[in-house]
This record gives structure tokens, C-alpha cells and sequence, in this order.
């Protein structure tokens, strides 16, 4: 697959998770095979303004490559200013406008899933990016629609298209849906049917059944996982197999499974800071450390840790059961 002049080894992508698709995350999936990881979600308006904390997040490794940079705002002139800003300064693979997300502190301001409400204003952000970075492909991740009454694939798709997006990720679900119900993956095939760039298809991919049935059944071009990576980056490892019809590969012992879990700890406190990344890796214990006799124990430990001394204690007292396992 191509996304404008950049080539996809791999139809497995990271999808952009706020909170989670930081650095340390991304370089773990990247390194089990991800074709493409993204960024979190990065307000254009914080960029504009050298927000430090925002300018964070953007900041990746060569090795991350290929990586997509996701903005959102809701007024066209500051998309396209944070767009450029972040090409020359950052120079990522692709450059992804969010479209999708329904949480309403953002959708509140015009931004994220909002704009599937007004397709004139989803026409005027798209164009001013795709005019300010013609350098680079930029791509859009989509809802199905704002509501059930207002399903705005396979249209819009079209309009994107002559725009000059480069591919479109579709979450088959309405933003008043949130992350509840069912993604209706008919959406994506309708999608794919209209439109002849890059479809990927995003939503309820939970494990290599799901992710091969989703390619059969819509057609798309490629694959975006969430949820699924979570405590899960040999996800992409286990699709790469799928897809080239080679084994599954052994699943990680509980040894692997810590060993990941403290270098996932160390990159984070490395990047994020020791308080920042010890709050940020709590989340990361649930999703690690689970499915195995002793887990909720071990996770209890972890999450609830007072302070960085009594984390690295829990994780040494993990690591020693592992060992021993």
C-alpha cells in the first residue's frame, strides 16, 4: 500500500490514541511490526501557540518512520498554520486531521467529530491543509456520522477525495454512539466502494479473527488498531504472521510479558518525567498484567503504588515471580 509517495510495508496500523500513542508505545508496536504509528491527538491551536506541552507530543525518533502527526481544531486558518508548523519543524511521514473524536470538550469547540455536523466547514479545514502542506500526504480518521440519523459515508469520501486527502481511516461509529455498541463495518466497505484512494478501516478489531474478517468482508486497505494494542504490542507481530499465512508466533511468557512492562516503565519515565510517567504507566500495568494466575495481585500492586520507590519495588517483586514462573 501507498499513501501518497510513502510506502506501507505492512496494512497493520497504530491507531491515534489520546493518553496513549505516546513515544514509548509507538516504538513498542513499531518495533513488532506496526506498517504505521500515529501520534496522539494534537490541538492546533496549542501548537500555534509553541504550547510546550503540546509541542511534546509531537516529537518522535527516525525510527518511528513511517509516523503520522493527527491535529484537530475547529477553524480552518489555525489548521492550516498548525500544519505547517508542524512539517517544518517536526517533518513526519503524513499529516492526519481528526475528525473523530466525540469526546464534547472537543467536539464543544468545532473540533474533532464536530465537523461531521457541517461538511462546508469539514471542506475548508481539509482544503487549507492539504493546500499548506502540499509536500506531504495528508490523510483524515472519520465517523460514520454525528448521530444515526445523519450517516454522511460513502459522500463525504468522495468530497476528501477531490480535495486531495490521501487515504481516509473510518471508525464505523456515530459520535453519539462514543465507544458503545456495535461499529457497523458496512460503512467502511461503502467507503472503499466509493472512493479509490486508501481505505482503512478502524473499529472492533480485537484479535486476528476479526482483523482478517474486517479485510474480507469491507475490501479496505489496511487495518487500525486501538484498543486491542493496549498490554498488547505483539498484536502486530501475530497480524504479520496472519497475513503472510505463517504461523502464530509463541505467545509471550509471562517473563516477556515484564520484561515489556519495565522497559515500557523506563522509556516512559525517561520521556515523560518521573511523576508524569509513573501516573501515565499505571493504566499500562492494567493492560499488561492480566489473564494469569496472581495477575489482579500484581496489578493491584502496581496501580495503587504511592510513589515511584513503591512502583519499582512492585515491578522487581513482578519481574522476581516471572522469573521463578
Amino acid at each position: 500500500m501507498r499513501i501518497g509517495g510513502i510506502d506501507i510495508n505492512n496494512p497493520i496500523l497504530l491507531a491515534p490514541m489520546a493518553g496513549v500513542t505516546d513515544y514509548p508505545f509507538r516504538i513498542l508496536c513499531k518495533e513488532m511490526g506496526a506498517g504505521i504509528v500515529y501520534s496522539e491527538f494534537v490541538s492546533a491551536d496549542g501548537i500555534i501557540r509553541e504550547n510546550a506541552k503540546t509541542l511534546d507530543l509531537i516529537h518522535f525518533e527516525d525510527a518511528e518512520r513511517p509516523i503520522g502527526v493527527q491535529i484537530f481544531g475547529g477553524d480552518a486558518r489555525v489548521m492550516s498554520n498548525a500544519a505547517r508548523y508542524v512539517v517544518d519543524s517536526f517533518k513526519p511521514d503524513i499529516l492526519d486531521i481528526n475528525y473523530g473524536c466525540p469526546v464534547p470538550k472537543v467536539t464543544k469547540k468545532g473540533a474533532g467529530s464536530a465537523a461531521l455536523k457541517d461538511l462546508c466547514l469539514m471542506d475548508d479545514i481539509t482544503s487549507a491543509v492539504v493546500e499548506s502542506v502540499s509536500d506531504i500526504p495528508v490523510t483524515v480518521k472519520m465517523r460514520a456520522g454525528w448521530n444515526d440519523d445523519s450517516i454522511i459515508v460513502p459522500k463525504v469520501g468522495e468530497r476528501l477525495e477531490k480535495i486531495g486527502v490521501s487515504a481516509i481511516a473510518l471508525h464505523p461509529r456515530t459520535t453519539k454512539q462514543r465507544y458503545t455498541g456495535k461499529a457497523d463495518w458496512r460503512y467502511i466497505k461503502e467507503l472503499k466502494d466509493a472512493c479509490s484512494i486508501p481505505i482503512i478501516g478502524n473499529g472492533d478489531i480485537r484479535n486476528m479473527d476479526d482483523m482478517i474478517r474486517m479485510f474480507e468482508y469491507t475490501g479496505c486497505d489496511a487495518v487500525m488498531v486501538g484498543r486491542a494494542a493496549q498490554g498488547n504490542p505483539w498484536f502486530f507481530q501475530n497480524a504479520v504472521a496472519a497475513l503472510n499465512g505463517e504461523p502464530e508466533p509463541t505467545p509471550p511468557s509471562l517473563l516477556d510479558i515484564a520484561k515489556t512492562c519495565k522497559r515500557h516503565f523506563e522509556l516512559l519515565l525517561e520521556n515523560r518525567g518521573e511523576r508524569t510517567g509513573a501516573n501515565l504507566m499505571r493504566k499500562h500495568f492494567s493492560n499488561y498484567i492480566k489473564g494469569f494466575p496472581g495477575a489482579a495481585i500484581f496489578r493491584q500492586s502496581l496501580v495503587t503504588a504511592p510513589d515511584l520507590n513503591a512502583m519499582n519495588d512492585a515491578l522487581s517483586a513482578f519481574m522476581q515471580a516471572a522469573e521463578n514462573e
